[in-house]
């Protein structure tokens, strides 16, 4: 059995702000693997966005658990099964639309290898770009709940941020959940599905204490994860509500190849 798992979110984490990871984090993953541990990822990006990545970082061994969705999805490892766990409803979705359309968004979604989206922009074609999907632009809101997925996703102004947490915060459905996860994304997703949940789910069908495994994380959706796990660290670089539920805050930030500092100094004993 390995020693313990090391679980990573990806943007404002493992990668640096012009979402590249550093060269030392990818050295720190395959030293990690020579030492007994397992190594994962936890994202909001879909499992077929992160799986590949093993390929695109020249890493010697596929990851031995990712979590992808936001905890809609688990890739185990282990024992080389996919699992997908509460999508949005149709009507969730939606409802989500209206209450978005109080400010100006592109509202889009993953479906079928594709993004959905209602804009064509620089974004949105970047963001198509580096996960090597095709840009679908929707001919109306109703492609986007058309069936159950398990997210929904809203590129907002930087600005707007802080009034769409304070009117969901101050708006709280019974069925479905919205957080910010990165500094103009905002998105919703099934009450139950967190990273937590399937990191959990990973414990269970391998017989692992989450005293074994230790996350990093920067943001929102990052929060039950940083509890959930025996220690949870934060990025420095993190949003407030991150930090302050952390066991542990890096020393270095996500530019500068924090979680590597962090692992070598904590986990491997190297510096």
């Amino acid at each position: 059995m390995h020693k313990k798992v090391i679980i990573c979110d990806l943007d404002g984490t493992l990668m640096n702000d012009e979402r590249t990871i550093p060269e030392k984090n990818i050295q720190m993953i395959e030293d990690l693997w020579k030492e007994g541990y397992a190594f994962g990822l936890a994202s909001g990006r879909p499992l077929d966005e992160l799986m590949p990545k093993q390929q695109m970082w020249n890493l010697s061994r596929p990851f031995d658990v990712i979590i992808g969705m936001n905890g809609a999805e688990l890739w185990d490892g282990f024992h080389q099964k996919e699992h997908s766990y509460f999508l949005m409803k149709k009507e969730w979705l939606k409802e989500t639309l209206a209450i978005m359309h109080q400010w100006p968004c592109n509202p889009f979604i993953y479906l079928n290898h594709k993004i959905y989206a209602v804009k064509d922009d620089d974004l949105m074609r970047r963001s198509a770009e580096r996960s090597f999907k095709e840009l679908v632009i929707v001919d109306s809101l109703e492609e986007l709940y058309a069936q159950e997925n398990a997210k929904i996703l809203f590129r907002v102004n930087l600005e707007d941020m802080p009034k769409i947490e304070q009117y969901v915060k101050e708006h709280p459905n019974p069925n479905y959940v919205g957080y910010k996860t990165q500094p103009t994304l905002f998105e919703f997703s099934d009450k139950r599905i967190a990273k937590a949940y399937a990191m959990h789910k990973f414990c269970e069908y391998n017989n692992l204490s989450n005293q074994d495994i230790v996350a990093f994380g920067d943001t929102t959706n990052d929060i039950e994860l940083l509890k959930y796990c025996g220690t949870g660290v934060c990025m420095c670089n993190g949003s407030p509500d991150a930090l302050a539920v952390a066991d542990v805050i890096s020393d270095v930030d996500n530019n500068h190849a924090g979680v590597a500092d962090y692992v070598y100094k904590k986990i491997l004993k190297k510096c």
